[in-house]
Protein backbone atom coordinates (compact mmCIF):
# COMPACT_ATOMS: atom_id res chain seq x y z
CA UNK A 1 0.00 0.00 0.00
CA UNK A 2 1.18 3.50 -0.96
CA UNK A 3 0.29 5.77 2.62
CA UNK A 4 0.07 9.79 1.63
CA UNK A 5 -0.76 12.90 4.20
CA UNK A 6 -3.72 15.12 2.85
CA UNK A 7 -5.59 18.18 4.31
CA UNK A 8 -8.97 17.26 3.79
CA UNK A 9 -11.93 19.93 5.56
CA UNK A 10 -8.65 21.10 8.31
CA UNK A 11 -7.91 17.38 9.44
CA UNK A 12 -5.02 15.57 8.67
CA UNK A 13 -5.82 12.10 6.95
CA UNK A 14 -3.46 9.09 6.11
CA UNK A 15 -4.93 7.57 2.90
CA UNK A 16 -3.65 4.28 1.71
CA UNK A 17 -4.27 3.08 -1.76
CA UNK A 18 -3.03 -0.48 -3.22
CA UNK A 19 -0.04 -0.97 -5.06
CA UNK A 20 0.12 -2.39 -8.66
CA UNK A 21 1.02 -5.73 -7.06
CA UNK A 22 -1.91 -8.12 -7.03
CA UNK A 23 -3.13 -9.80 -4.05
CA UNK A 24 -2.47 -13.40 -3.74
CA UNK A 25 -4.68 -16.40 -4.68
CA UNK A 26 -5.64 -17.72 -1.60
CA UNK A 27 -3.74 -19.82 0.31
CA UNK A 28 -3.52 -22.35 3.35
CA UNK A 29 -0.69 -22.05 4.75
CA UNK A 30 1.58 -25.02 7.32
CA UNK A 31 1.63 -25.91 10.99
CA UNK A 32 0.55 -23.47 13.52
CA UNK A 33 -1.80 -21.34 11.27
CA UNK A 34 -2.64 -20.01 7.52
CA UNK A 35 0.26 -17.66 5.91
CA UNK A 36 -0.73 -16.58 2.87
CA UNK A 37 1.18 -16.44 -0.29
CA UNK A 38 1.84 -19.09 -3.00
CA UNK A 39 3.99 -21.09 -4.49
CA UNK A 40 7.85 -20.68 -5.30
CA UNK A 41 8.26 -23.52 -7.06
CA UNK A 42 9.80 -23.23 -10.58
CA UNK A 43 10.38 -27.51 -11.05
CA UNK A 44 8.35 -28.01 -14.02
CA UNK A 45 4.74 -27.52 -15.64
CA UNK A 46 3.85 -30.74 -13.21
CA UNK A 47 4.27 -28.23 -10.14
CA UNK A 48 1.36 -26.55 -8.47
CA UNK A 49 2.86 -23.13 -9.64
CA UNK A 50 1.60 -24.24 -13.04
CA UNK A 51 -1.80 -24.37 -11.52
CA UNK A 52 -2.04 -20.88 -10.08
CA UNK A 53 -2.66 -19.44 -13.62
CA UNK A 54 -5.94 -18.16 -13.17
CA UNK A 55 -8.15 -20.30 -14.83
CA UNK A 56 -11.91 -20.26 -15.72
CA UNK A 57 -14.11 -22.28 -13.54
CA UNK A 58 -14.94 -25.60 -15.26
CA UNK A 59 -18.37 -25.89 -17.26
CA UNK A 60 -21.21 -28.20 -15.94
CA UNK A 61 -21.26 -30.36 -18.33
CA UNK A 62 -17.19 -31.23 -18.52
CA UNK A 63 -17.65 -31.92 -14.36
CA UNK A 64 -19.88 -34.41 -15.29
CA UNK A 65 -18.14 -36.23 -17.62
CA UNK A 66 -15.26 -35.65 -15.60
CA UNK A 67 -16.72 -37.70 -13.04
CA UNK A 68 -18.38 -40.24 -15.68
CA UNK A 69 -14.81 -41.54 -16.82
CA UNK A 70 -13.14 -41.58 -13.22
CA UNK A 71 -16.42 -43.90 -12.46
CA UNK A 72 -15.64 -45.80 -15.16
CA UNK A 73 -12.15 -45.96 -14.59
CA UNK A 74 -12.77 -46.80 -10.92
CA UNK A 75 -15.76 -50.00 -11.99
CA UNK A 76 -12.41 -51.22 -14.13
CA UNK A 77 -10.14 -50.97 -11.32
CA UNK A 78 -12.43 -53.29 -8.60
CA UNK A 79 -13.72 -55.15 -11.49
CA UNK A 80 -9.87 -56.11 -12.07
CA UNK A 81 -8.84 -56.95 -8.65
CA UNK A 82 -11.41 -59.44 -7.98
CA UNK A 83 -11.38 -61.04 -11.09
CA UNK A 84 -9.29 -63.22 -8.99
CA UNK A 85 -11.29 -63.90 -6.37
CA UNK A 86 -13.66 -64.95 -9.16
CA UNK A 87 -11.35 -68.12 -10.35
CA UNK A 88 -9.12 -68.27 -7.64
CA UNK A 89 -10.73 -72.52 -6.98
CA UNK A 90 -9.07 -72.71 -10.76
CA UNK A 91 -5.31 -70.95 -9.69
CA UNK A 92 -5.44 -72.93 -7.16
CA UNK A 93 -6.07 -76.20 -8.75
CA UNK A 94 -3.24 -74.85 -11.96
CA UNK A 95 -0.68 -73.96 -9.26
CA UNK A 96 -1.24 -76.72 -6.96
CA UNK A 97 -1.66 -74.43 -3.50
CA UNK A 98 -3.03 -74.37 -0.20
CA UNK A 99 -5.44 -71.64 1.17
CA UNK A 100 -2.81 -69.68 3.02
CA UNK A 101 -0.65 -69.18 -0.25
CA UNK A 102 -3.49 -68.60 -2.68
CA UNK A 103 -4.70 -65.71 -0.40
CA UNK A 104 -1.23 -64.18 -0.76
CA UNK A 105 -2.29 -63.48 -4.32
CA UNK A 106 -4.43 -60.82 -2.54
CA UNK A 107 -2.20 -59.79 0.15
CA UNK A 108 0.69 -58.62 -1.75
CA UNK A 109 -1.63 -56.70 -4.19
CA UNK A 110 -2.77 -54.95 -1.24
CA UNK A 111 0.61 -54.35 0.50
CA UNK A 112 1.90 -52.88 -2.76
CA UNK A 113 -0.98 -50.62 -2.79
CA UNK A 114 -0.81 -49.85 0.50
CA UNK A 115 2.78 -48.60 1.10
CA UNK A 116 2.39 -46.96 -2.19
CA UNK A 117 -0.15 -44.53 -1.65
CA UNK A 118 1.07 -42.61 1.01
CA UNK A 119 3.33 -41.70 -2.11
CA UNK A 120 0.64 -40.97 -4.62
CA UNK A 121 -0.94 -39.17 -1.64
CA UNK A 122 2.20 -36.93 -1.41
CA UNK A 123 2.20 -36.42 -5.05
CA UNK A 124 -1.12 -35.40 -5.98
CA UNK A 125 -1.18 -33.07 -3.29
CA UNK A 126 1.53 -31.44 -4.91
CA UNK A 127 2.12 -31.85 -8.33
CA UNK A 128 -0.71 -32.07 -11.96
CA UNK A 129 -2.72 -34.80 -10.82
CA UNK A 130 -4.53 -36.13 -13.90
CA UNK A 131 -0.87 -36.99 -15.31
CA UNK A 132 -0.04 -39.09 -12.36
CA UNK A 133 -3.24 -40.92 -13.00
CA UNK A 134 -2.51 -41.25 -16.41
CA UNK A 135 1.19 -42.89 -15.33
CA UNK A 136 -0.78 -45.37 -12.81
CA UNK A 137 -2.84 -46.17 -15.00
CA UNK A 138 -0.05 -47.36 -17.95
CA UNK A 139 1.72 -49.48 -15.05
CA UNK A 140 -1.82 -51.10 -14.38
CA UNK A 141 -2.79 -51.91 -17.80
CA UNK A 142 0.48 -53.25 -18.83
CA UNK A 143 0.86 -55.63 -15.28
CA UNK A 144 -2.62 -56.94 -15.46
CA UNK A 145 -2.33 -57.61 -19.18
CA UNK A 146 1.40 -59.36 -18.34
CA UNK A 147 -0.79 -61.27 -15.80
CA UNK A 148 -2.52 -63.47 -18.56
CA UNK A 149 0.74 -65.00 -19.45
CA UNK A 150 2.01 -66.65 -16.29
CA UNK A 151 2.50 -70.25 -16.84
CA UNK A 152 2.14 -73.14 -14.18
CA UNK A 153 5.65 -72.95 -12.81
CA UNK A 154 5.93 -69.55 -12.30
CA UNK A 155 3.26 -68.55 -9.74
CA UNK A 156 6.30 -66.04 -7.93
CA UNK A 157 5.74 -63.90 -11.07
CA UNK A 158 2.19 -63.90 -10.75
CA UNK A 159 2.82 -62.50 -7.20
CA UNK A 160 5.38 -60.07 -8.21
CA UNK A 161 2.55 -58.65 -11.10
CA UNK A 162 -0.21 -58.12 -8.41
CA UNK A 163 1.94 -56.39 -6.76
CA UNK A 164 2.64 -54.06 -9.63
CA UNK A 165 -0.37 -53.80 -10.39
CA UNK A 166 -1.09 -52.60 -6.97
CA UNK A 167 1.13 -49.94 -8.00
CA UNK A 168 -0.98 -48.79 -10.46
CA UNK A 169 -4.29 -48.73 -8.76
CA UNK A 170 -2.94 -46.74 -5.67
CA UNK A 171 -1.66 -43.92 -7.98
CA UNK A 172 -5.42 -43.51 -9.24
CA UNK A 173 -7.54 -44.58 -5.61
CA UNK A 174 -5.68 -41.77 -3.95
CA UNK A 175 -6.77 -39.03 -5.97
CA UNK A 176 -9.53 -39.53 -8.35
CA UNK A 177 -12.11 -38.62 -5.30
CA UNK A 178 -10.02 -35.27 -4.73
CA UNK A 179 -10.44 -34.10 -8.45
CA UNK A 180 -14.47 -34.68 -7.68
CA UNK A 181 -14.41 -32.84 -5.03
CA UNK A 182 -12.85 -29.97 -6.91
CA UNK A 183 -15.68 -30.04 -9.25
CA UNK A 184 -18.60 -30.15 -6.86
CA UNK A 185 -19.62 -28.63 -3.29
CA UNK A 186 -22.38 -29.49 -0.76
CA UNK A 187 -25.10 -32.27 -1.62
CA UNK A 188 -24.22 -32.47 -5.86
CA UNK A 189 -20.60 -33.12 -4.20
CA UNK A 190 -22.12 -36.11 -1.98
CA UNK A 191 -24.09 -37.50 -5.33
CA UNK A 192 -21.46 -37.42 -7.58
CA UNK A 193 -18.92 -39.35 -4.51
CA UNK A 194 -22.28 -41.46 -3.97
CA UNK A 195 -21.83 -42.46 -7.66
CA UNK A 196 -18.20 -42.64 -8.13
CA UNK A 197 -18.00 -45.40 -4.81
CA UNK A 198 -20.88 -47.37 -6.19
CA UNK A 199 -18.46 -48.47 -8.49
CA UNK A 200 -16.56 -50.52 -5.61
CA UNK A 201 -19.25 -52.74 -5.08
CA UNK A 202 -20.47 -52.92 -8.38
CA UNK A 203 -16.95 -53.55 -10.25
CA UNK A 204 -16.37 -56.28 -7.36
CA UNK A 205 -19.03 -58.36 -8.36
CA UNK A 206 -18.85 -58.11 -12.11
CA UNK A 207 -15.50 -59.04 -11.12
CA UNK A 208 -16.81 -62.27 -9.64
CA UNK A 209 -19.02 -62.91 -12.15
CA UNK A 210 -16.82 -62.35 -15.63
CA UNK A 211 -14.05 -63.80 -13.86
CA UNK A 212 -15.52 -66.97 -13.67
CA UNK A 213 -17.84 -66.40 -17.12
CA UNK A 214 -15.22 -66.32 -19.35
CA UNK A 215 -12.35 -69.12 -17.04
CA UNK A 216 -15.45 -70.97 -17.85
CA UNK A 217 -16.35 -70.51 -21.29
CA UNK A 218 -12.80 -70.89 -22.84
CA UNK A 219 -11.52 -73.78 -19.69
CA UNK A 220 -8.39 -71.46 -18.62
CA UNK A 221 -8.58 -68.87 -16.16
CA UNK A 222 -5.69 -66.65 -17.65
CA UNK A 223 -8.04 -65.53 -20.31
CA UNK A 224 -10.12 -63.66 -17.78
CA UNK A 225 -7.51 -61.67 -17.12
CA UNK A 226 -7.55 -59.68 -20.34
CA UNK A 227 -11.24 -58.46 -20.45
CA UNK A 228 -10.28 -55.16 -18.20
CA UNK A 229 -6.94 -54.15 -19.26
CA UNK A 230 -8.76 -54.09 -22.76
CA UNK A 231 -11.52 -51.85 -21.63
CA UNK A 232 -8.66 -50.07 -19.46
CA UNK A 233 -7.05 -49.03 -22.82
CA UNK A 234 -10.48 -47.19 -23.30
CA UNK A 235 -10.34 -45.68 -20.12
CA UNK A 236 -6.89 -43.95 -20.28
CA UNK A 237 -8.09 -42.23 -23.65
CA UNK A 238 -11.02 -40.82 -21.75
CA UNK A 239 -9.04 -39.78 -19.24
CA UNK A 240 -6.22 -38.13 -21.46
CA UNK A 241 -8.52 -35.98 -23.52
CA UNK A 242 -11.75 -35.85 -21.15
CA UNK A 243 -11.00 -34.99 -18.21
CA UNK A 244 -9.60 -32.06 -16.53
CA UNK A 245 -7.28 -31.32 -13.55
CA UNK A 246 -8.96 -28.41 -11.43
CA UNK A 247 -7.15 -25.99 -9.08
CA UNK A 248 -7.63 -27.28 -5.64
CA UNK A 249 -10.74 -26.19 -3.77
CA UNK A 250 -12.30 -24.71 -7.15
CA UNK A 251 -15.48 -25.95 -5.86
CA UNK A 252 -15.30 -23.83 -2.25
CA UNK A 253 -13.77 -20.42 -4.16
CA UNK A 254 -15.74 -20.36 -7.43
CA UNK A 255 -13.32 -21.76 -9.43
CA UNK A 256 -9.97 -19.69 -7.81
CA UNK A 257 -8.76 -22.52 -6.26
CA UNK A 258 -6.63 -22.48 -2.76
CA UNK A 259 -2.45 -23.38 -2.71
CA UNK A 260 -0.96 -24.31 -0.09
CA UNK A 261 2.79 -24.62 1.00
CA UNK A 262 3.82 -27.29 3.40
CA UNK A 263 5.77 -30.64 4.60
CA UNK A 264 4.47 -33.76 4.63
CA UNK A 265 5.16 -34.14 8.39
CA UNK A 266 2.78 -31.13 8.56
CA UNK A 267 0.17 -32.50 6.20
CA UNK A 268 0.00 -36.11 8.64
CA UNK A 269 -0.08 -34.27 11.68
CA UNK A 270 -2.87 -31.92 10.65
CA UNK A 271 -4.88 -35.24 9.63
CA UNK A 272 -3.35 -37.54 12.94
CA UNK A 273 -5.37 -34.41 14.77
CA UNK A 274 -7.99 -35.01 13.01
CA UNK A 275 -8.36 -38.14 13.85
CA UNK A 276 -23.11 -75.79 -0.27
CA UNK A 277 -20.66 -78.76 -0.65
CA UNK A 278 -21.11 -80.29 2.91
CA UNK A 279 -24.39 -80.57 2.54
CA UNK A 280 -23.66 -82.63 -0.96
CA UNK A 281 -25.48 -80.30 -3.02
CA UNK A 282 -22.28 -80.19 -5.32
CA UNK A 283 -18.88 -81.68 -5.79
CA UNK A 284 -15.69 -80.26 -4.43
CA UNK A 285 -13.76 -78.64 -7.27
CA UNK A 286 -11.26 -81.48 -8.20
CA UNK A 287 -9.90 -80.13 -11.40
CA UNK A 288 -10.17 -76.37 -13.44
CA UNK A 289 -12.82 -75.59 -14.84
CA UNK A 290 -14.82 -75.10 -11.50
CA UNK A 291 -18.45 -74.65 -11.19
CA UNK A 292 -18.69 -70.61 -11.25
CA UNK A 293 -22.20 -71.02 -10.28
CA UNK A 294 -20.86 -69.54 -6.59
CA UNK A 295 -18.79 -66.81 -7.97
CA UNK A 296 -21.56 -65.44 -10.59
CA UNK A 297 -24.56 -65.68 -7.13
CA UNK A 298 -22.19 -63.95 -5.07
CA UNK A 299 -21.05 -61.49 -7.88
CA UNK A 300 -24.64 -60.62 -8.19
CA UNK A 301 -25.80 -60.06 -5.04
CA UNK A 302 -22.59 -57.66 -4.37
CA UNK A 303 -23.66 -55.76 -7.52
CA UNK A 304 -27.10 -55.40 -6.34
CA UNK A 305 -26.79 -54.52 -2.39
CA UNK A 306 -23.62 -52.02 -3.37
CA UNK A 307 -26.04 -49.88 -5.56
CA UNK A 308 -29.04 -49.94 -3.48
CA UNK A 309 -26.72 -49.40 0.06
CA UNK A 310 -24.68 -46.63 -1.56
CA UNK A 311 -27.73 -45.34 -2.46
CA UNK A 312 -29.83 -45.47 0.57
CA UNK A 313 -25.94 -44.56 2.63
CA UNK A 314 -26.12 -41.42 0.64
CA UNK A 315 -29.68 -40.87 0.60
CA UNK A 316 -30.04 -41.10 4.47
CA UNK A 317 -26.64 -38.78 4.96
CA UNK A 318 -28.38 -35.76 2.40
CA UNK A 319 -31.81 -36.26 4.69
CA UNK A 320 -30.35 -36.00 7.68
CA UNK A 321 -27.11 -34.14 7.23
CA UNK A 322 -29.05 -30.70 8.22
CA UNK A 323 -31.01 -32.02 11.53
CA UNK A 324 -28.28 -34.28 12.81
CA UNK A 325 -24.58 -32.61 12.24
CA UNK A 326 -23.14 -36.43 13.42
CA UNK A 327 -25.53 -38.24 11.49
CA UNK A 328 -22.41 -39.27 8.73
CA UNK A 329 -20.69 -41.46 11.19
CA UNK A 330 -23.64 -42.87 12.79
CA UNK A 331 -25.10 -43.90 9.62
CA UNK A 332 -21.52 -46.22 9.24
CA UNK A 333 -21.62 -47.18 12.57
CA UNK A 334 -25.43 -48.40 12.33
CA UNK A 335 -24.32 -50.29 8.99
CA UNK A 336 -21.46 -52.06 10.68
CA UNK A 337 -22.90 -52.92 13.75
CA UNK A 338 -26.06 -54.31 12.25
CA UNK A 339 -24.02 -56.43 9.28
CA UNK A 340 -22.18 -58.21 12.46
CA UNK A 341 -25.09 -60.46 13.47
CA UNK A 342 -25.88 -61.20 9.96
CA UNK A 343 -22.18 -62.26 8.90
CA UNK A 344 -22.01 -64.61 12.17
CA UNK A 345 -25.80 -66.20 11.34
CA UNK A 346 -24.13 -66.57 7.54
CA UNK A 347 -21.44 -68.56 8.39
CA UNK A 348 -23.22 -71.37 10.67
CA UNK A 349 -26.05 -71.34 8.36
CA UNK A 350 -24.39 -72.26 5.55
CA UNK A 351 -24.10 -75.93 6.42
CA UNK A 352 -27.99 -75.64 6.75
CA UNK A 353 -29.56 -74.05 4.07
CA UNK A 354 -27.92 -71.82 1.17
CA UNK A 355 -30.68 -70.20 0.11
CA UNK A 356 -31.15 -68.52 4.02
CA UNK A 357 -27.31 -67.96 3.77
CA UNK A 358 -28.06 -66.08 0.56
CA UNK A 359 -30.15 -64.14 2.18
CA UNK A 360 -27.95 -63.16 5.55
CA UNK A 361 -25.51 -62.19 2.70
CA UNK A 362 -27.57 -60.24 1.02
CA UNK A 363 -28.41 -58.02 4.15
CA UNK A 364 -24.72 -57.79 5.86
CA UNK A 365 -23.67 -56.60 2.07
CA UNK A 366 -26.60 -54.11 2.22
CA UNK A 367 -25.43 -52.61 5.73
CA UNK A 368 -21.64 -52.52 5.32
CA UNK A 369 -22.62 -50.77 1.86
CA UNK A 370 -24.39 -47.62 3.76
CA UNK A 371 -21.03 -46.32 4.27
CA UNK A 372 -19.18 -46.27 0.97
CA UNK A 373 -19.80 -42.99 -0.26
CA UNK A 374 -20.47 -41.62 3.14
CA UNK A 375 -17.40 -42.24 4.45
CA UNK A 376 -15.38 -40.60 1.20
CA UNK A 377 -17.83 -37.54 1.62
CA UNK A 378 -16.86 -37.36 5.63
CA UNK A 379 -13.08 -37.12 4.35
CA UNK A 380 -13.59 -34.69 1.72
CA UNK A 381 -15.63 -31.96 4.17
CA UNK A 382 -13.03 -32.28 7.45
CA UNK A 383 -9.98 -31.88 5.31
CA UNK A 384 -9.02 -28.70 3.80
CA UNK A 385 -8.80 -29.14 -0.25
CA UNK A 386 -4.64 -28.92 -0.22
CA UNK A 387 -4.32 -32.07 1.75
CA UNK A 388 -7.00 -34.09 0.45
CA UNK A 389 -4.95 -36.38 -1.79
CA UNK A 390 -2.63 -37.14 1.54
CA UNK A 391 -5.54 -37.87 3.29
CA UNK A 392 -6.98 -40.11 1.24
CA UNK A 393 -3.80 -41.89 0.83
CA UNK A 394 -3.75 -41.90 4.27
CA UNK A 395 -6.82 -43.19 5.02
CA UNK A 396 -6.43 -45.75 1.83
CA UNK A 397 -3.35 -46.95 3.50
CA UNK A 398 -4.76 -47.61 7.58
CA UNK A 399 -8.02 -49.36 5.79
CA UNK A 400 -5.94 -51.73 3.92
CA UNK A 401 -3.19 -52.40 6.71
CA UNK A 402 -5.86 -53.24 8.93
CA UNK A 403 -8.28 -54.81 6.72
CA UNK A 404 -7.77 -56.77 3.36
CA UNK A 405 -3.49 -56.52 3.28
CA UNK A 406 -3.61 -59.54 5.94
CA UNK A 407 -6.76 -60.26 6.01
CA UNK A 408 -7.34 -62.97 3.27
CA UNK A 409 -4.00 -64.62 4.47
CA UNK A 410 -4.86 -64.44 7.87
CA UNK A 411 -7.80 -66.06 7.27
CA UNK A 412 -6.08 -69.07 5.17
CA UNK A 413 -3.76 -69.51 7.83
CA UNK A 414 -6.66 -70.26 10.19
CA UNK A 415 -8.35 -72.30 7.96
CA UNK A 416 -5.41 -74.85 6.98
CA UNK A 417 -4.09 -74.42 10.75
CA UNK A 418 -7.58 -76.03 12.04
CA UNK A 419 -7.85 -78.32 8.82
CA UNK A 420 -4.93 -80.13 9.74
CA UNK A 421 -6.12 -81.09 13.00
CA UNK A 422 -7.83 -83.62 10.84
CA UNK A 423 -7.35 -85.54 8.07
CA UNK A 424 -8.53 -83.96 4.93
CA UNK A 425 -12.38 -84.25 3.69
CA UNK A 426 -14.15 -82.01 1.64
CA UNK A 427 -16.54 -81.90 4.98
CA UNK A 428 -14.02 -81.05 6.80
CA UNK A 429 -12.39 -78.18 4.56
CA UNK A 430 -15.32 -76.50 4.59
CA UNK A 431 -16.17 -76.50 8.30
CA UNK A 432 -11.92 -74.99 8.36
CA UNK A 433 -12.75 -72.19 6.19
CA UNK A 434 -15.80 -71.56 8.04
CA UNK A 435 -14.67 -70.93 11.37
CA UNK A 436 -12.02 -69.24 10.60
CA UNK A 437 -14.41 -66.21 8.77
CA UNK A 438 -15.29 -65.81 12.47
CA UNK A 439 -13.16 -63.10 13.08
CA UNK A 440 -15.24 -61.17 10.46
CA UNK A 441 -17.95 -60.19 12.77
CA UNK A 442 -15.90 -59.06 15.38
CA UNK A 443 -14.45 -56.98 13.35
CA UNK A 444 -17.25 -55.34 12.55
CA UNK A 445 -18.71 -54.51 15.91
CA UNK A 446 -14.82 -52.87 16.63
CA UNK A 447 -15.44 -50.39 13.35
CA UNK A 448 -18.86 -49.83 14.24
CA UNK A 449 -17.83 -48.67 17.68
CA UNK A 450 -15.44 -46.06 16.08
CA UNK A 451 -17.47 -44.37 14.30
CA UNK A 452 -19.71 -43.99 17.19
CA UNK A 453 -16.72 -42.19 18.69
CA UNK A 454 -16.20 -40.37 15.44
CA UNK A 455 -19.91 -38.68 15.51
CA UNK A 456 -18.72 -37.16 18.99
CA UNK A 457 -16.18 -34.68 16.95
CA UNK A 458 -17.50 -34.31 13.43
CA UNK A 459 -19.47 -31.17 13.65
CA UNK A 460 -16.35 -29.45 15.38
CA UNK A 461 -14.15 -30.83 12.72
CA UNK A 462 -16.24 -30.21 9.39
CA UNK A 463 -17.00 -26.46 11.23
CA UNK A 464 -13.52 -26.05 11.38
CA UNK A 465 -12.23 -26.87 7.94
CA UNK A 466 -15.17 -24.49 6.56
CA UNK A 467 -13.50 -21.48 8.74
CA UNK A 468 -9.80 -22.24 7.20
CA UNK A 469 -10.96 -22.54 3.71
CA UNK A 470 -13.44 -19.02 4.56
CA UNK A 471 -10.61 -17.52 6.12
CA UNK A 472 -8.33 -17.32 3.37
CA UNK A 473 -7.47 -14.03 1.50
CA UNK A 474 -10.36 -12.97 -1.28
CA UNK A 475 -9.72 -13.50 -5.35
CA UNK A 476 -7.41 -11.51 -6.91
CA UNK A 477 -8.59 -7.97 -7.75
CA UNK A 478 -7.15 -5.26 -10.12
CA UNK A 479 -6.01 -2.28 -7.95
CA UNK A 480 -8.73 0.21 -9.31
CA UNK A 481 -11.44 -1.90 -8.08
CA UNK A 482 -10.34 -1.85 -4.41
CA UNK A 483 -11.30 1.25 -2.69
CA UNK A 484 -8.86 3.53 -1.19
CA UNK A 485 -8.55 3.53 3.06
CA UNK A 486 -8.69 6.42 4.74
CA UNK A 487 -7.14 6.54 8.84
CA UNK A 488 -7.57 9.40 10.81
CA UNK A 489 -4.52 10.42 12.39
CA UNK A 490 -5.90 13.09 14.67
CA UNK A 491 -5.82 10.65 17.36
CA UNK A 492 -2.51 9.99 17.17
CA UNK A 493 -1.18 13.11 17.39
Amino acid sequence: MRRHLQQVGGKELLTMEPNDRPIPRRSLGSSSGIHYGSFVNSLSSLTPKAEEKEKPAISPRRAYIAVAVLCYINLLNYTERYTIAGVLPNIQKFFNISDSTAALIQTVFICSFLLLAPLFGYLGDRYNRKYIMIGGLCVWLATAIGSSFVTESYFWLLMLLRAMVGIGEASYSTIAPTIIGDLFVGNQRSAMICVFYLCIPVGSGLGYITGAGVANLTGDWRWALTITPILGVVGLFLLVFLCPNPPRGAAETQGEGVTGQSSYKEDVKYLLKKAQVSQGIRQPCVQEPCDPIDSYIFGAVTVVTGIVGACLGSGLSRRLRDKVPNADPLICAVGLLGSAPCLFITIFVASASIPATYVFIFIGELLISLNWAVLADILLYVVVPTRRSTAEALQISVLHLLGDAGSPYLVGAISDAIGKSRSATPEWSFLSLKYSLLVCPFVGILGGLFFFITSLYIAEDRKAAAQLVEASPSPQQSPASEPAMELSTEGIK
